[in-house]
């Protein structure tokens, strides 16, 4: 009985780390495309 159980606990631990790094890859894609040009910019502008 215990073997059905943690392969499921795997299975969904494996799905949930899957769909955070599309999340985190979608992120980082939108803060290096938004976030990078006003922080260059601001650094820029204080030195």
């Amino acid at each position: 009985m215990t073997k059905p159980s943690s392969y499921s606990i795997v299975t969904m631990v494996i799905c949930l780390i899957y769909s955070m790094s599309k999340w985190i890859s979608t992120y980082s894609e939108l803060l290096i495309s938004f976030g990078i040009p006003p922080i260059t910019a601001s650094l820029l502008e204080s030195l």
